[in-house]
C-alpha cells in the first residue's frame, strides 16, 4: 500500500509508516499541485498537514484512496463532504497541540501586557538604562481573559489563566450553558458582546466554519473594551483584518498577536505594513518539537489503522 505525505511530518512518524507502507515523503510537496495529482492515483493513503487544498477534484483522481489524515485539527483545507461520498475516511491529531497553542497565547499575552521590558535590549547593550520606558506594563492579574472556542485548546489556555489569577470568560456556542466543563476549568459561559466588551485579553479559538468566518467583524472589534489585546491562534478568516489593523492604529485596541492570516505566505507588501503593537507569527502557535511529535504518532497510528481494516 502507498501513502504520500506532502508537508513537514516528524522524522519518526515517517520511518514508522516507512517499515509497512510504501511511502513517498516531500515536505514542499504541496507546491506541485499536478505532481501530487499523478502520485495519488495509485495511493491508498494522504497525510496533509494546513497548505494542502484536499478538494472533491484531487480526491476525484485517487481511486485507491481511503484515508486521508490531518496533521493538526482544523479542517478547513479538506473537503470532508467528497471524502464521505467517497468512502474515504478523514482522521486528525485532535488535541496533540493544545499544550503549545495554550503556552503561545499565554507567553504573547504576557508580552503584550509589559511590551516596554522587551524591546530595550539594544538600548541597555548602548549603556543606556530606559527604565522609565522599560516599565510602562501593567499585571494579568486581576484582569479578564476571554476566550472565542472552547475546545481542547480553549481549556488549556483556561487552566494558565487561572493559574495567573485571571477572571476567564468563554463563548462557547456548541455547548449548552450548564456544561459540566465550565465549572471543571472555573470559567463564566457568557454571550460573545459581553466578552467582548469585558475582556482585558481576547484569544480566538474557533474552527474556521460559516458561523466563524469574520466573527470579528469590524462593529464586534470596535466593541473590545479600549486598551484590550487581541490573540489569533484560530483561522485568520476569523478576524477582520483590516478592521483590526484600523483599531490598532486609532489606539482602541492596545496590541495584537496573529498566527495565522487569510492569505499565507502574506506577501511582500500586506495591510499589517507599519502597524503599532503588533506581533506577527507563520502559523506556528501550535508548532513545537513536542507537538510536532504528537501529531505525527497519532496520525501514523490513525492512518495505519485505517488502511489495515
Amino acid at each position: 500500500m502507498k501513502i504520500i505525505i506532502t508537508e513537514v511530518m516528524d522524522s519518526q512518524s515517517v520511518k514508522s509508516l516507512g517499515e509497512r507502507f510504501d511511502v513517498v515523503y516531500d515536505p514542499k510537496l504541496y507546491e506541485a499541485e499536478e505532481d501530487v495529482k499523478r502520485l495519488l492515483q495509485d495511493a491508498d493513503g494522504l497525510i496533509v498537514k494546513e497548505r494542502t487544498k484536499v478538494t472533491r477534484e484531487l480526491i476525484g483522481n485517487a481511486p485507491r484512496l481511503r484515508v486521508v489524515g490531518r496533521l493538526g485539527a482544523g479542517l478547513d483545507n479538506i473537503d470532508v463532504a467528497a471524502c464521505r461520498t467517497q468512502g474515504i475516511k478523514v482522521v486528525v491529531a485532535a488535541g496533540a497541540n493544545a499544550i503549545s497553542v495554550a503556552e503561545y497565547v499565554m507567553c504573547t499575552a504576557l508580552m503584550m501586557a509589559r511590551p516596554g521590558a522587551y524591546g530595550v535590549t539594544e538600548n541597555i547593550r548602548e549603556g543606556h538604562w530606559p527604565q522609565e520606558k522599560a516599565r510602562q506594563g501593567r499585571e494579568l492579574a486581576g484582569k479578564t481573559f476571554g476566550i472565542l472556542g472552547f475546545g481542547n485548546v480553549g481549556k488549556r489556555i483556561a487552566i494558565l489563566a487561572n493559574a495567573f489569577g485571571m477572571d476567564v470568560l468563554v463563548w462557547a456556542p456548541t455547548k449548552s450553558g450548564d456544561d459540566p466543563a465550565f465549572s471543571k476549568h472555573s470559567v463564566r459561559s457568557v454571550a460573545l458582546e459581553h466578552l467582548l466588551g469585558a475582556s482585558d485579553v481576547v484569544s480566538v479559538n474557533v474552527p474556521l466554519n460559516a458561523q466563524t468566518r469574520r466573527l470579528l467583524d469590524r462593529d464586534r472589534i470596535a466593541a473590545m473594551k479600549k486598551g484590550a489585546t487581541l490573540i489569533n491562534t484560530a483561522r485568520g478568516e476569523v478576524v477582520d483584518e483590516a478592521a483590526l489593523v484600523e483599531a490598532l492604529k486609532n489606539g482602541h485596541l492596545a496590541g495584537a498577536a496573529i498566527d495565522v492570516f487569510a492569505r499565507e505566505p502574506l506577501g511582500p507588501v500586506s495591510v499589517f505594513s507599519a502597524v503599532p503593537n503588533l506581533i506577527l507569527s507563520p502559523h506556528i502557535a501550535g508548532g513545537t518539537v513536542e507537538s510536532t511529535q504528537r501529531r505525527g504518532s497519532m496520525i501514523a497510528d490513525a492512518v495505519s489503522e485505517a488502511l489495515s481494516v
